[in-house]
């Protein structure tokens, strides 16, 4: 990776925007490669503007490398003001934005992102929501943490996270 990639993606992981679950998301969406073992999820809020329905704002969670939560950072601000259709068209080259163009190991990250962007925008997963929700269902989906401790409780394990200091993440970029 070229060195000013490298230092704009250390940027963006600095002061990352938009992380975290938006409880009061219009919709979600999460995927995962498994190739690489990467795994995002977005959340959307839509407000109505000039009669039109817009994205109002976007989060994200991702366990995934930095370049994936650099990309899912600056699609969230990106999209912010378009409708849904507009930012499914987006391709993945232009939701990596002011990164540029990413080197052709790392174009998955921005195709990740542009999965669960799109899933969060499909048209079919919002008909699901307009239906009533279960009593079962206490909030709208369980954030990444609370899935993979659900998967590691019904695998007898415990999830253990551990924290990169900046100095190990650039070598393993």
């Amino acid at each position: 990776m070229n060195d000013e990639l490298q230092k704009k993606l250390a940027d963006a992981i600095r002061d990352p925007k938009n992380i975290g679950e938006m409880p009061d998301a219009d919709s979600v969406g999460t995927v995962g490669n498994s190739e690489c073992g990467e795994m995002l999820r977005m959340w959307v809020k839509y407000k109505e503007q000039d009669g039109e329905k817009i994205i109002d704002k976007a989060s994200f969670q991702s366990f995934g490398c930095e370049t994936a939560i650099a990309v899912a950072s600056l699609a969230t601000e990106l999209i912010q003001g378009k409708t849904a259709d507009q930012a499914m068209e987006l391709k993945p080259e232009e939701l990596s934005g002011e990164l540029g163009p990413l080197p052709p190991m790392k174009i998955h990250c921005a195709e990740l992102v542009q999965g669960a962007l799109r899933s969060a925008l499909s048209p079919e997963d919002e008909a699901s929501r307009q239906t009533e929700p279960s009593t079962e269902q206490t909030r709208l989906s369980p954030t990444l943490q609370d899935s993979l401790n659900e998967g590691q409780a019904q695998s007898g394990g415990s999830l253990k996270i551990n924290f990169l200091d900046e100095e190990n993440i650039s070598e393993n970029a």
